[in-house]
């Protein structure tokens, strides 16, 4: 039996993983689809001006035709680069590993996630797109006590 860290980092081991500071840098230069895993509270909450909400909970389903969850973007971006994003750095890891294996050979997880995005001061905006601001942001998005 292997515990959730152990799934991610075996994940990793076959996946590309970015950096905040190169994914700003690959932002300014070109057009890469953006797709947040996290649960829609949290993306309402705060993301990534342009990203997408897709749920891991309904990643295949969105990369596949004929379901209800499809995601168009997605499901043409088998030869794109996607960059996959969450809070930490670790479902996006399992979901670039998931699309990988459904073809996405382009598939990238941001390393260390929104939080650190946030701690490399990169805007993030609320379902309005109201800039968040970064303080709030940090409260947000630290580790929940379990």
């Amino acid at each position: 039996m292997k515990t959730y860290d152990q799934l991610v980092a075996e994940a990793a081991s076959y996946i590309a993983e970015l950096m905040p500071w190169d994914l700003a840098e690959k932002l300014e230069q070109s057009t890469l689809l953006l797709i947040d895993v996290r649960e829609p509270e949290e993306f309402n909450a705060m993301h990534i001006a342009n990203s997408h909400n897709i749920p891991r909970g309904v990643l295949e389903q969105a990369a596949e035709p004929g379901y209800d969850e499809t995601h168009n973007e997605l499901l043409n971006a088998r030869d794109k680069d996607v960059i996959i994003i969450c809070r930490s750095g670790k479902r996006s890891c399992l979901a670039a590993y998931t699309l990988q294996q459904l073809g996405f050979q382009k598939a990238t997880s941001l390393k260390t996630g929104l939080r650190g995005w946030n701690d490399f001061d990169q805007p993030l905006i609320d379902s309005n797109n109201q800039q968040i601001d970064g303080d709030d942001a940090e409260e947000f998005l630290k580790p929940k006590a379990g």
